[in-house]
């Protein structure tokens, strides 16, 4: 299974980037998706997943109302549109899946998933 994160880059702030998460070597028709990411010197925090069974979403605190998950199941493909980006948005972003139908309370949590991408680093300047 691999999962190729895409469409990050230098962005002002205020902007709406999005990121695409390419999923292949298996479906994830019923599972769950989503995105993480790790500022410098932080850990790891969970941003957004998407639960096709269903299509539940969650969100952090932060990004709600400015983020956006979605997918594409013909794609197998997963999406972060963001919007009213802010500095402390920088981080290097990266996608994650499970071909289980993660519960409710469990989808923000980085055990849940078993699929990790590489990263998309997203640097919003002032």
């Amino acid at each position: 299974v691999q999962l190729q994160a895409s469409g990050g880059g230098l962005v002002q702030a205020g902007g709406s980037p999005r990121l695409s998460c390419a999923a292949s070597g298996r479906t994830f028709s019923s599972g769950t998706m989503g995105w993480f990411r790790q500022a410098p010197g932080k850990e790891r925090e969970f941003v957004a997943a998407f639960r096709r069974s269903g299509g539940n979403t969650a969100y952090r605190d932060s990004v709600k109302g400015r983020f956006t998950i979605s997918s594409d199941n013909a794609k197998n493909t997963v999406y972060l549109q963001m919007s009213s980006l802010k500095p402390e948005d920088t981080a290097v972003y990266y996608c994650a899946a499970t071909p289980k139908r993660a519960i409710l309370s469990a989808m923000a949590s980085h055990w849940s998933y078993d699929n990790w991408g590489q990263g998309t680093l997203v640097t919003v300047s002032s």
